[in-house]
């Protein structure tokens, strides 16, 4: 990718509590991939959830329409981390 305005790191944090969400989510992650640096996956089955965790690299505008479309999905929170630079 390569930048046009400066962007920013920031990591997005998903907990899955249900899985049904999980096509959607995979879809909003498809659409942002030229923006993803690194994802992860947890699965917590004593607790019946999964946490994703994804790092970005993009326009802070970009990464607040990937979390708010995550956001939006019901059986899903979301929370964004953004870097200070």
């Amino acid at each position: 990718m390569e930048p046009t305005t400066a962007t920013r790191v920031a990591v997005i944090t998903i907990i899955v509590e249900e899985p049904s969400c999980v096509p959607a989510i995979n879809a909003i992650l498809h659409s942002a991939a030229d923006c993803i640096i690194g994802r992860m996956g947890i699965p917590y089955r004593e607790k019946n959830i999964s946490i994703i965790s994804v790092a970005v690299d993009a326009d802070p505008n970009v990464i607040n329409n990937i979390s708010g479309k995550l956001g939006r999905l019901s059986g899903a929170t979301v929370k964004t981390a953004y870097s200070k630079k």
